[in-house]
């Protein structure tokens, strides 16, 4: 369900490179021609765009649009131009810093990729970063926020759909027995978040809803002011309908007094290729208005037009 546009017929890896290093040249720069091609070549090509301009022109294409771009436009560009694998290590190591920390990008990023996606932002992170994302996770976070982070950010989910009905059973059992307590950070309410398949959980989920009358996460609200239950609550919505996470996480970027342009220029760059249709389906319900027309109103220049080209807007 991606928004991505690709051309049926695009243009050689090479004939992109030489247009892109004609964007650069000049008195100032073609910000449109960029848009034009890199908004609408896939991750494959991409990557290949990136080798061919490398080798054809003796320069990283992500540093000469560094140097061309700025502001939130050239954020997008540059996270949209990288691999997935690269462009998650990027957004962890960023997370895991003093002034750009988040808590919800580390969970978001660990929660919402498959577990061979997950594994190959592991391996990007160590190359890029000569260091574990695990270790980073551990040394920059604390208390029950580690205690969470750490295990998802190492877990390898089974991805399969078998599910087991008796196990599903026990641990909402578990689950419930641990929140009526108020054991909301307990090693087992842990174990079953960060390690059971997507599919199993939402078993256990359905256990828990109709055998104690209520949906975890409304159980999970007893403090709506409570930052860990706010990203546990997350956490467990992410790794069931992330599109509902994502439509949330848009609607506050863009409604809040001010933009969140780093919220929402993630969210727009890490779906387009997987499931920003099903995102747009769910903000437009959700708000009635489509999520173009509030990118639209809240968001201009180029940065807008790169924005509105990745989810769809548009031809290719």
């Amino acid at each position: 369900m991606a928004t991505l546009k690709v051309p049926s017929q695009t243009p050689s890896a090479a004939e992109d490179a030489e247009q892109l290093q004609k964007a650069f040249k000049g008195w100032g720069t073609n910000e449109a021609l960029i848009i034009s091609i890199l908004a609408h070549r896939n991750a494959a090509q991409r990557k290949l765009i990136r080798e061919v301009y490398a080798s054809t022109y003796g320069e990283d294409l992500l540093k000469a649009l560094d140097k061309e771009l700025s502001s939130d436009f050239e954020r997008a560009v540059l996270l949209w131009t990288l691999t997935p694998a690269e462009r998650d290590a990027y957004l962890a190591n960023e997370a895991t810093k003093r002034f750009t920390s988040s808590n919800w990008v580390l969970m978001e990023i660990a929660c919402t990729r498959s577990s061979l996606e997950l594994f190959a932002v592991k391996q990007a992170y160590h190359a890029r970063y000569k260091k574990s994302l695990e270790e980073d996770v551990a040394h920059h976070t604390t208390g029950d926020y580690r205690k969470l982070l750490v295990p998802l950010v190492s877990t390898f989910r089974y991805e399969g759909d078998e599910v087991n009905t008796l196990l599903a059973k026990s641990e909402a059992k578990i689950l419930h027995e641990k929140i009526s307590d108020k054991k909301y950070n307990d090693e087992e309410v842990i174990r079953i978040i960060s390690t059971r398949s997507k599919a199993q959980l939402n078993a256990t989920l359905n256990h828990y809803n109709n055998a104690f009358g209520n949906a975890i996460n409304k159980n999970l609200k007893v403090d709506p002011n409570d930052d860990f239950l706010k990203l546990l609550r997350a956490t467990i919505k992410c790794l069931t309908c992330p599109e509902k996470y994502f439509e949330k996480l848009l609607r506050l970027a863009i409604n809040k007094l001010g933009t969140d342009e780093w919220a929402l220029t993630r969210v727009v760059t890490t779906r387009a290729e997987v499931d920003m249709q099903r995102i747009k389906e769910e903000y437009r319900k959700r708000n009635s208005v489509t999520l173009e027309k509030a990118i639209a109103v809240d968001t201009s220049g180029d940065y807008e037009k790169m924005l509105l080209a990745l989810i769809g807007h548009g031809d290719a």
